[in-house]
């Protein structure tokens, strides 16, 4: 993983914790193919090996927008094929967020919308500002969502309440995104970060080892049949039986003190 990227940003605000903010606030942080590149390399790389970091937080800079989606100045002209092979970039990485093994927090501070609205529903979990909105607006432009919005959206919010999103291209608020299930948290905007690091911290704190068994029995579980699904779960924890951080948390435990987590 590179340090610096022409579009995103890259900080460690606390110990085992990476901060990524979407660093267009000129455009309202919206993904031109340059940024596209730089979050596949992010998320690839943290795929490959995360490294230190325990959780990753994904932000947007400014206070207008977390990501309004795909550059659509950028897209004008464009042939059909450049348009898809810029998708191609758009998607991969994406699908790279999805496949992150350590929990990523979207602290949406703005506008998420298209692509951005996406990007946030590929986290794990979404913390928001009370002014922040939220659309796919796809279908308003003769498309839809191509970067898992058609799949994660009705996961979070139930087939209706998604096709009703989907269908009509409607702005919703993260009250509303809180109410159906898609939002977590909603937090005045000087408080947001400091919830999403406090929450970030905490997962950080717990073994990340059986953090990121958790997180795996979670997602694949989702995509087949509940004893199939138990299968899983029952071959992540004992996966974590032999290791170090388990003996750590039950002496820990027993001598009353903080686990020290090493993640071996």
């Amino acid at each position: 993983m590179q340090e610096t990227y022409e579009t995103l940003r890259l900080d460690r605000p606390q110990e085992h914790i990476l901060r990524i903010t979407l660093n267009r606030p000129e455009a309202r942080n919206a993904m031109n193919t340059q940024m596209g590149h730089d979050v596949l390399d992010v998320f690839m790389s943290l795929m490959l090996d995360p490294g230190p970091a325990r959780v990753a937080v994904l932000t947007g800079a400014g206070d207008k927008a977390f990501c309004a989606g795909g550059d659509l100045k950028e897209r004008k002209g464009m042939t059909d094929e450049a348009w898809r092979l810029q998708h191609a970039i758009f998607e991969q990485g994406i699908y790279r967020l999805m496949e992150c093994p350590i929990p990523v927090i979207a602290a949406v501070n703005g506008a998420a919308f298209g692509g951005g609205c996406e990007m946030a529903l590929a986290c794990d979990f979404i913390y928001a500002a009370d002014s922040a909105r939220f659309a796919l607006t796809e279908i308003t432009l003769g498309i839809i969502p191509g970067c898992g919005g058609t799949q994660n959206l009705p996961r979070a919010a139930g087939a209706r309440r998604a096709k009703e999103v989907l269908y009509t291209g409607t702005p919703f608020s993260a009250a509303q995104g809180l109410d159906w299930g898609i939002v977590n948290s909603v937090c005045a905007p000087e408080a947001l970060m400091p919830a999403v690091l406090a929450m970030a911290g905490r997962i950080a704190d717990n073994a990340p080892l059986a953090v990121r068994q958790a997180k795996r029995a979670v997602d694949l579980g989702l995509g087949v049949d509940r004893t199939t699904g138990l299968g899983i779960e029952l071959e992540a924890y004992n996966r974590l039986v032999p290791t170090e951080d388990r003996h750590e948390g039950v002496l820990a435990f027993n001598e009353k003190r903080k686990p020290r987590y090493a993640g071996r």
